[in-house]
């Protein structure tokens, strides 16, 4: 989601935030539980000593392309073996944090330093091909998921330690989209959105395989539990959501003149009652970091709706007579009616899903942001010029802000400027003042707000599947980061709000309130749980031929692999591999290298050809000499 305290980045005033515990999607539940998995020290110095390898292995101003390519003369074989050793033999499994770690060193660098902004820009993409590599080379699959991408480490800031985080969070908190892109931490975002892998009950900090993950028994399966994995979250919000906006077009085209509520009406107030507690809940737990824009964007929604709620129960106390209460009635109805577009661009939010939706949203956000910047201008611009039609309006006797003049400048924003008006400010100077206005407006600003969408457009469109990736890893962190002890997915939040917690959470023993939390779990999403069961069951099939075959748990056969699995074709045993080995191309390294390298074992075959034919010249001369010396 979009960070507003990322917008601006100059100087220590607005600086983007890079505290360790700042830049948290959620605040990680039960976080007083959760400790490093290493010293924090200990962890430091790793990180420090692959930030001493980069500052070497990147001296002066480089290329980004020559850093992030496949083939590339900086990010060597050598540099990836000397990175993985940073650990040592007693820290092994914290390199790609520290990298991550590195990285955000290097982007505040970037800041701090502006005349060196380059050199750690490199510098940090460095960081990032670096743990990408060393994530797809990584050969053992439980040691990468585990321990290199989701176990929680914290480093040393100031004499303290910070909250500990994983690879997978603080990819995306950086934006990292090198790490995010790799296909190691795509089969992680895989397994964590399918629920394979669950936090360890016992530790919260870890990560383990889902134990019923290749079990038969459909019962096995139909846990209420299973509903704090991220794709079953997501299906019932999805659900949730159509539902919610299937009774607000019922109540639109239902409208009661007498003001009475319905029973469609007062669902979906239920409903919206429902999602403003979600929010505050999440607010809370967060802070102001958490706020972005499709939660302001909801809220906006959420206030609509609650104002017509309101509005609706004012009229509900004038008697049926009275004229006020039709008049509330309608305003009632007006909000509602007004929040009608936010209620369908609202399902845009949870088509991210769909590659299409999920790059569009990303340029959507990208362009939200940049708005800010005309805004701003627009501001600081609009107030000078609205002080001085004021001015010029009250020379004239008036007094106040006019509406015309509002009006007239709104006109001129949406570019339908009303010049006629100002004949009569101080001529010429109002009409003047206006001409100039509209210029700056139109002409200037407008532009430079159409320059700053094409750039946010190219420069998400350029990346389109990282972005996608980006978005679509930080939509399950969102489920998995900071879970609910107990899943109830709004409007089923004021179940557990008004029947369970008020009555029972503060006086019943925990184990009894767990209980019944399962009771009341299962009931509400069984038919859920009915559906999850079986796909469960299905993937559990799967799994079990996959591991027969010594295959990755999610692996799947597809049409060009067919013969490959039935024996029919061996491409070794019939020596089109030889061929095909002995004919490839020379790719990881760079044409004109490989040339240089031949030209030189030539000319290295050709020097020892040479000495070699010296050695018996030598002989024979040396045999010469001695024999002249012999008197006869």
């Amino acid at each position: 989601m979009v960070q507003w305290s990322d917008v601006f980045s100059r100087d220590g005033r607005d600086r983007r935030r890079f505290d360790d515990d700042v830049r948290h999607l959620l605040a990680v539940g039960n976080g007083e539980a959760i400790t490093s998995a290493y010293p924090a020290v200990e962890v430091t110095k790793v990180a420090l000593r692959l930030k001493y390898q980069i500052e070497q292995v990147v001296p002066i101003e480089i290329e980004v392309d020559k850093i992030s390519r496949a083939n590339s003369p900086i990010i060597t074989r050598k540099v990836l073996r000397t990175a993985k050793e940073a650990g040592g033999k007693d820290y092994p499994s914290c390199i790609i944090y520290c990298l991550l770690v590195c990285k955000r060193w290097f982007s505040r660098l970037a800041l701090i330093e502006l005349w060196d902004a380059d050199l750690h820009e490199a510098r940090a993409v460095a960081c990032e091909i670096i743990a990408k590599k060393l994530i797809e080379n990584e050969e053992d699959e439980d040691f990468l998921l585990e321990e290199l991408l989701l176990k929680r480490y914290s480093i040393h800031v100031n004499g303290k330690e910070t909250k500990p985080a994983n690879a997978v969070e603080r990819a995306v908190d950086l934006h990292a989209l090198h790490v995010i892109g790799s296909s190691g931490y795509q089969k992680c975002i895989s397994y964590l959105w399918k629920g394979w892998l669950v936090q360890d009950e016992n530790s919260p900090g870890n990560y383990i395989d889902y134990k019923n993950k290749t079990k038969l028994d459909f019962w096995d399966h139909f846990n209420p539990d299973r509903m704090r994995t991220p794709r079953y979250q997501s299906a019932v919000q999805i659900g949730m959501s159509f539902i919610y906006l299937v009774l607000y077009t019922i109540a639109i085209n239902t409208i009661n003149s007498t003001g009475d509520l319905d029973i469609i009406e007062g669902i979906l107030y239920i409903f919206t009652a429902g999602f403003i507690f979600d929010e505050l809940a999440k607010l809370w737990k967060v802070g102001r970091y958490y706020i972005g824009f499709w939660n302001v964007f909801n809220s906006t929604l959420y206030a609509l709706l609650l104002v017509s709620f309101v509005t609706r129960m004012i009229a509900l106390t004038h008697d049926m007579e009275d004229s006020k209460r039709t008049e509330f009635n309608v305003l009632s109805y007006n909000f509602l009616a007004f929040s009608a577009p936010f209620f369908w661009m609202r399902i845009l939010l949870y088509l991210d899903n769909l590659r299409f939706f999920g790059a569009m949203l990303v340029i959507l956000q990208q362009m939200m942001r940049e708005s800010l910047i005309f805004f701003l201008l627009l501001t600081v611009i609009s107030v000078g010029f609205l002080q001085a039609f004021i001015g010029l309006d009250q020379v004239q006797g008036a007094s106040g802000v006019s509406k015309d003049i509002l009006k007239a400048m709104t006109h001129a924003l949406l570019q339908s400027p009303e010049f006629d008006g100002f004949d009569d400010f101080s001529p010429p100077f109002g009409r003047l003042l206006y001409y100039l206005y509209t210029f700056i407006l139109t002409v200037i600003l407008l532009n430079i707000l159409v320059a700053l969408y094409n750039s946010a457009y190219e420069a998400v469109t350029d990346n389109a599947d990282d972005e996608y990736m980006h978005l679509f890893a930080l939509k399950t962190l969102q489920f998995v980061r900071a879970p609910d002890e107990n899943v109830f997915i709004a409007p089923f939040n004021l179940i557990e709000l008004f029947g369970l917690i008020i009555p029972f959470e503060w006086w019943m023993p925990k184990h009894s309130y767990e209980r019944l939390n399962n009771y009341v779990m299962g009931m509400i999403y069984s038919p859920m749980l009915l559906v999850t069961a079986w796909l469960e069951v299905r993937t559990a099939r799967q799994v079990i031929k996959n591991r027969e075959r010594g295959d990755s748990d999610d692996d799947q056969i597809e049409e060009w692999e067919q013969l490959f699995e039935d024996g029919a074709l061996d491409l070794e045993s019939e020596g089109w591999k030889e061929k095909v080995e002995d004919t490839r191309p020379n790719v990881e390294t760079d044409a004109t290298v490989v040339e240089i390298r031949e030209l030189r074992d030539k000319i290295n075959q050709l020097a020892k050809l040479i000495s070699e034919q010296q050695k018996p010249d030598t002989g024979t001369a040396a045999a010469d000499e001695t024999d002249s010396d012999v008197p006869s």
